[in-house]
């Protein structure tokens, strides 16, 4: 058999490599003769260029920046092989993953910081960027970046804002005339995890503040806030971000960065799978094996096991995706082509001792995946 892993992390227990590894490790104990070809994923969050490097080559490089509570930070950036494109993750200066769980409150975090990362790689003069904006601990609209690279928020007085989640309610006006000219010259694609509007019921602040900290109160104030703002950015661009898919990933970053910078929303998990041939890779698979750490309703909207199925599915593949638990609306996958979902776990378990026995889990769904289809393959053959 050939079986192609394209795992996404198993977010705060293991990194998408780590996921292939021990798959891996549990298909070859029942079929120790398999051709396995492992293709760590993601969808445009934390860890998208460590694993585009693995795969594409190139080198980080560090530069100076700030974490989304403005404090100095070293952040890296991909430079990648071959080609005028680099790579910018969010997560790096402006991810939720740098902060513990009382400095979260999307009023104050800004992506200042990913706007430094941004300015420092066009000294390279790329003819593409690539921004992943997964991850994200702001909410600020994308004010911060954009500010960064020349962008200008005004108040009602013609005071500059900062750009933080807090001055979305305070937008009066914009001015581009000072954004760095080098941005003319490169194209910038914004990988989304999510396809989020910008505002309202299922927008970034409702959806996705409380994850960043947001109490109710911060939640209700974030999402007038980017109401605000789409009408600023409306009067001035004449886009309406409304009408944007992905317009609210990364706490409206995405919108932001489409309006004001001209950048392209692309799905994450679809230009990953493009820039690293995965459909080169499906070519005489008999099964991909694909999973993240928890899969549920929002596994459709743009995460990578949704990606992986899609590509496989039309490639003739079955795809079978194993994850740490599932949730509500995961049987929504079958109607995209799964051939099964699975949690990996196999009785009673806290969080914290599933995400410390993901490794072992991991290795015994596989072998009990593998010894499942090998005796249904045999079967077959045997049938006269």
């Amino acid at each position: 058999m050939k079986i192609v892993l394209a795992p996404d992390s198993f977010k705060g227990s293991l990194s998408a490599r780590q996921v292939t590894e021990h798959l891996e490790k549990g298909i070859r104990q029942i079929l120790p003769d398999s051709e396995i070809v492992s293709l760590p994923m993601a969808d445009g969050g934390e860890g998208t260029a460590e694993i585009l490097m693995e795969v594409l080559g190139g080198r980080m490089v560090d530069v100076p920046s700030v974490d989304p509570l403005g404090r100095p930070r070293t952040g890296r950036y991909l430079s990648l092989p071959g080609q005028q494109a680099v790579l910018v993750e969010l997560a790096e200066s402006s991810g939720l993953c740098l902060l513990t769980r009382e400095e979260r409150n999307p009023l104050h975090t800004s992506t200042y910081g990913t706007g430094l990362l941004i300015r420092k790689a066009l000294q390279k003069n790329p003819r593409e960027i690539y921004l992943t904006i997964g991850g994200s601990a702001t909410n600020d609209g994308g004010m911060g970046l954009i500010r960064a690279l020349g962008g200008r928020f005004l108040d009602e007085a013609g005071g500059e804002l900062e750009g933080t989640g807090q001055d979305l309610e305070r937008v009066a006006d914009l001015d581009l005339s000072r954004l760095d000219p080098r941005l003319k010259e490169a194209g910038i694609r914004v990988l989304c995890d999510v396809t989020s509007p910008f505002y309202g019921p299922e927008g970034a602040a409702r959806v996705y503040g409380p994850q960043k900290g947001a109490d109710p109160d911060m939640v209700s104030r974030l999402d007038r806030g980017l109401s605000r703002l789409a009408g600023v950015i409306r009067e001035k661009t004449g886009l309406d971000l409304m009408d944007l898919p992905g317009s609210g990933a990364a706490g409206g970053t995405g919108g932001g960065v489409a309006a004001c910078l001209g950048g392209i929303l692309v799905p994450g998990v679809e230009e990953i799978l493009s820039l690293t041939r995965f459909d080169r890779v499906l070519s005489g698979a008999d099964l991909v094996i694909t999973g993240e750490g928890r899969t549920d309703a929002q596994t459709l909207q743009g995460k990578v096991p949704l990606g992986v199925l899609g590509r496989s599915a039309s490639a003739g593949v079955p795809v079978v995706i194993l994850s740490g638990s599932l949730g509500p609306g995961y049987r929504d996958l079958y109607k995209q082509g799964a051939a099964g979902i699975f949690s990996i776990q196999t009785g009673p378990l806290t969080l914290e001792e599933a995400m410390e026995q993901a490794g072992a889990l991991l290795e015994e769904a596989a072998g009990n995946l593998v010894t499942l289809i090998s005796s249904l393959r045999k079967d077959t053959k045997d049938t006269p």
